[in-house]
């Protein structure tokens, strides 16, 4: 499977998005990457759609989306739809669109794609480690796979998690705007993944495609950390029958070890630098720098 590397403004009309997550406040990693992003929508005279990715109620706090959307706004970016103007495909708020996710588990079940899950994250790792396997992504073993493709279930959740059942030894091969050719194979570099948690709520591969779907999102700018999740997800819109949007994927910005700049091991934030005078303009240069070496 292949797609092309860039977005002609002459053969479609560019829909880009932002979608933080509101369980931190956002850094020069988040800004970088969302710059880009809104940077790309102007570049192809499109538009760009703010969207609250906040499933995680014991994560997501209310306070975190009004500081990314003051942050974001400081740093001079702009967007035509989300949860403060509005728009056609609202609305831009995950935990009210519940209903259009459960509607892709739906047909995902009927088809054949899904299938109820019992195993813990805890049984995962201790599996994974007996086999002398060290991995922060273990692949889940083809044989707690259940051999029926039927089940039925009026709705998600109920004590179980739902895993889509990937195509063994499938290479999914995708052209990516800023980083080329990829290419990862199903049960080598992923295995099934969740779609549905436990708890009751959806998981991140399948809310992030059915809203970009729902959205009409063109191209996907995102972190390179995503790449394996980019793969997973193209394999969703082949079952739910649509066509992948476009993907950007931008290197990410490390701290001064070498690691990327993360919410949970305090990394400067942007509201600290906006409430200590920092100068916006300064990060748009540099940003801009950064966007013309790719």
């Amino acid at each position: 499977m292949n797609f092309k590397k860039d977005v002609s403004s002459e053969e479609i009309s560019y829909r880009g998005r932002i979608a933080p997550t509101p369980s931190g406040l956002l850094h020069a990693g988040h800004a970088r990457t969302f710059w880009v992003a809104w940077h790309r929508s102007r570049v192809f005279n499109g538009l760009l759609i703010f969207r609250t990715e906040d499933l995680d109620p014991l994560r997501c706090k209310a306070n975190l989306v009004d500081a990314a959307l003051r942050d974001l706004r400081w740093l001079g970016l702009s967007w035509e739809e989300g949860p403060d103007i509005g728009g056609s495909f609202g609305p831009y708020t995950q935990s009210e669109r519940t209903i259009t996710y459960e509607n892709a588990w739906q047909k995902l079940l009927a088809d054949g794609y899904i299938y109820p899950c019992t195993r813990s994250r805890k049984e995962l790792r201790l599996y994974t480690k007996s086999q002398g396997v060290n991995s922060e992504d273990p692949l889940y073993p083809l044989e707690w796979r259940p051999d029926d493709k039927v089940f039925h279930s009026d709705a998600p959740g109920g004590e179980v998690a739902w895993r889509f059942r990937v195509p063994e030894h499938r290479k999914i091969t995708f052209v990516d705007g800023c980083l080329g050719e990829r290419s990862f194979e199903t049960y080598l570099d992923f295995g099934d993944f969740l779609i549905w948690r436990r708890d009751g709520i959806p998981a991140y591969e399948l809310a992030v495609v059915v809203d970009d779907i729902a959205m009409k999102v063109t191209e996907v700018v995102r972190g390179e950390d995503l790449l394996v999740s980019t793969a997973r997800q193209i394999l969703l819109y082949e079952a739910l029958g649509q066509v992948p949007p476009f993907f950007f994927h931008c290197p990410l910005l490390l701290d001064m070890d070498g690691q990327k700049l993360s919410k949970s091991f305090g990394s400067r934030s942007i509201q600290d630098h906006r409430e200590n005078s920092v100068d916006p303009c300064e990060w748009s240069v540099a940003f801009t720098d950064f966007y013309q070496s790719l």
